[in-house]
């Protein structure tokens, strides 16, 4: 488990830095690490502060919304 969850947050840094392209991989990474970072912020009030980064919530904007009809 430990090597997928690092395979998550090294995704998004290696896009970030510019060393691999910003695509779905990236968005699915930051998905996963999103939906981490709330469960952990559920389990205790030591992590209610915690955040992304600018530059990871400036990543996550650049996601264009998926079409549902």
């Amino acid at each position: 488990m430990l090597e997928t969850a690092s395979n998550h947050w090294q995704t998004v840094a290696r896009s970030l830095a510019g060393e691999r392209d910003v695509d779905e991989q990236t968005f699915a990474s930051l998905t996963v690490l999103a939906e981490r970072l709330e469960r952990l912020k559920k389990m205790d009030i030591a992590f209610s502060d915690v955040a992304f980064s600018p530059a990871v919530k400036k990543l996550q904007s650049q996601k264009d919304p998926i079409a549902v009809s």
